[in-house]
């Protein structure tokens, strides 16, 4: 075959450091089109970035060439740079860690939602109770110790 051909979809969870609320509007949404400016920049299309005062999520798609913890590393560090410098907040951080699901491409319209509704989710839901059922239904183990 020619071509190389790929829907690679990724949607990504991260927190603040403590789960601290740093961000309220219309700094999340600053933020929001800053991380997706990041992703543009590393050749990705962010397809939807969202999240509240404590955290993000993101759906988007890579290349098969990107590696994903490269671009986790990029996605934090600048941000975490961008928010320290432009947002003033120069003790923020975000946590070690992130939470990575694959998405097939039929489901990248109900991720899409789901990212960009995060608002009135957690109306409703927890961001823990959220996160549970995410690694339930992705079947990932864990230790409960590593996620709060």
């Amino acid at each position: 075959m020619p071509s190389t051909h790929h829907a690679l979809y990724y949607h990504l969870i991260f927190s603040t450091k403590n789960r601290e609320k740093w961000f309220t509007e219309p700094l999340i949404r600053d933020l929001h089109q800053y991380l997706g400016g990041i992703i543009r920049a590393m050749d990705g299309i962010p397809t939807a970035v969202g999240g509240i005062e404590d955290h993000v999520h993101i759906l988007m798609s890579l290349k098969p060439s990107h590696t994903l913890s490269k671009v986790m590393r990029e996605l934090k560090a600048d941000s975490s740079r961008w928010i320290k410098k432009e947002l003033k907040r120069p003790t923020f951080s975000w946590q070690e860690g992130y939470g990575a699901f694959t998405v097939s491409a039929p489901g990248v319209e109900d991720v899409r939602s789901y990212v960009i509704h995060q608002k009135e989710r957690h109306q409703q839901k927890s961001y823990k109770e959220e996160y549970l059922e995410m690694l339930g239904r992705g079947m990932i183990e864990f230790d409960d110790r590593y996620l709060w």
